[in-house]
């Protein structure tokens, strides 16, 4: 089978998210500018050390995107390929000293890996899901992000407390067959999950007072949430929910197995992105509102 997007991001366009989010997502944005800063759940130990490789041998970097992914990777007003991984590849190019031997090139999701194993490409950055399958041909980096589960309440009605207590005996809407309802049912055993077929009637059902929270995707909440669709009915309660049993290890750079040098200098460099703050500056730049704030 072949690897699937981290598929709850792929559902809404990018001119839905500019549009409803009021943002535009480029570099030095009045968004970004303007927005505080967020604490971006820590992915690395502060103590770790990863010693960067011995590069000197690399001709070329080719880092494998597509352009369906957005805000990660997406054709911008002006034709050019950007987003969110297209500048953190910048930014781990410039890291490793690498910045005039780097490449991004945009190919088609189903092409992907075959590309790198076909040697077309030396990196793969496009939010595709680790599965143990892929682990057993490919290597991974470590998780530069992870995307959380959230609720969502109506403003006029936000619960008291936590979660756990104010949902226990209550219907919480989720849709029908997801991560997002096993999750629920795992977390928050005495809530009573009320399944819907599709995130429209979900997110419809909120909006009119037929559900009193809704539990899903945390980055489709967010934009919802803060869109002009949802006409400022609700918002995000408790959380944010991370758990990489039900939603994945998070986005990661996929790499050929034996380039393993290349597979630490990614981690190096993640490493050094976290702790010098460019890993968050790139999230502020792509991200009007806040995925991970509590509450």
């Amino acid at each position: 089978m072949r690897p699937k997007a981290i598929s709850s991001l792929k559902i809404y366009g990018f001119l839905a998210l500019c549009l409803l989010a009021g943002v535009v997502f480029a570099p030095g944005g009045a968004g970004a500018q303007e927005r505080p800063s967020v604490d971006l759940p820590i992915l690395f130990d502060t103590r770790e050390r990863i010693a960067r490789p011995d590069l000197s041998g690399i001709v070329r970097l080719r880092f494998l995107t597509t352009v369906d992914f957005p805000p990660f990777n997406f054709i911008d007003q002006t034709g050019k390929l950007a987003g969110f991984h297209v500048d953190l590849v910048r930014e781990i190019c410039r890291e490793l000293a690498l910045s005039e031997k780097c490449q991004i090139q945009a190919v088609a999701f189903a092409d992907l890996e075959k590309a790198l194993s076909d040697g077309n490409g030396e990196a793969v950055v496009a939010g595709i899901a680790v599965t143990a399958g892929l682990r057993e041909r490919f290597a991974f980096s470590r998780p530069f992000m992870r995307l959380p589960a959230r609720f969502a309440v109506p403003r006029q009605a936000v619960p008291e407390g936590d979660p756990a207590g104010a949902f226990a005996g209550k219907p919480v809407g989720v849709v029908k067959g997801t991560v997002h309802e096993a999750m629920l049912k795992a977390f928050f055993p005495e809530a009573r999950p009320e399944a819907f077929a599709d995130r429209g009637a979900l997110l419809a059902a909120l909006k009119e007072g037929k559900v009193g929270a809704v539990f899903g995707d945390g980055m489709q909440l967010a934009f919802w949430t803060n869109g002009t669709d949802s006409a400022g009915c609700c918002r995000l309660f408790g959380g944010p929910y991370l758990s990489q049993r039900f939603l994945g290890e998070g986005l990661t750079v996929m790499l050929r197995k034996e380039d393993t040098a290349l597979a630490d200098a990614v981690d190096h460099a993640l490493l050094a992105l976290s702790r010098n703050g460019r890993l968050q500056e790139i999230y502020l730049r792509y991200f009007p509102v806040d995925l991970y704030g509590a509450m």
